[in-house]
């Protein structure tokens, strides 16, 4: 049976650069959602093995998510989110204005919404360092010490009223 050559593609592609910076390289928004994945990971102790495995993927796919290469789809990043105990925020935390302006939409020129989006207040318990704190008061292994520090954080929280 005789294959067909293909047909080389003569035009530059038009359309989606899926993503990335008109000089080609991967989009400064994914390069920060997957430095956030290798930060959660790494301060969880997991391998890029072991999360590969949890989420069906290999290492190498693991690694290119974290160096930004391959962008991280809605349902990866709620996987993510759920193998590495974070709310699916976590990945944008810490974005300043300059990389904001680094969004696809953007770039390609678009501009703003034509109305401002509804403001919504951040939820205090997604926040990592609310995170942060519950599991180190559940580290503490001695109900009541942990007892003692919890009355402590209710009087300091009073103190300022």
């Amino acid at each position: 049976m005789a294959q067909t050559p293909r047909k080389e593609q003569t035009t530059p592609r038009k359309g989606s650069s899926r993503g990335r910076t008109p000089s080609g390289k991967p989009n400064p928004i994914d390069v920060h959602v997957g430095s956030r994945v290798r930060l959660r990971r790494t301060l969880l102790g997991m391998s890029q093995e072991k999360l590969g495995e949890a989420l069906g993927l290999t290492f190498q796919q693991v690694q290119k998510y974290e160096r930004g290469a391959n962008r991280v789809g809605a349902s990866r990043l709620f996987d993510l989110s759920r193998v590495l105990d974070v709310p699916v925020s976590f990945f944008f935390d810490d974005m300043n204005d300059e990389l904001k302006a680094q969004s696809p939409a953007l770039i390609a020129g678009m501009t703003a919404l034509e109305e401002p989006p509804a403001h919504f207040e951040h939820d205090p318990l997604a926040k990592r360092e609310t995170l942060e704190l519950v599991r180190a008061y559940y580290r503490i292994a001695d109900p009541q010490v942990r007892k003692r520090v919890y009355e402590l954080a209710k009087a300091l929280a009073d103190s300022d009223s």
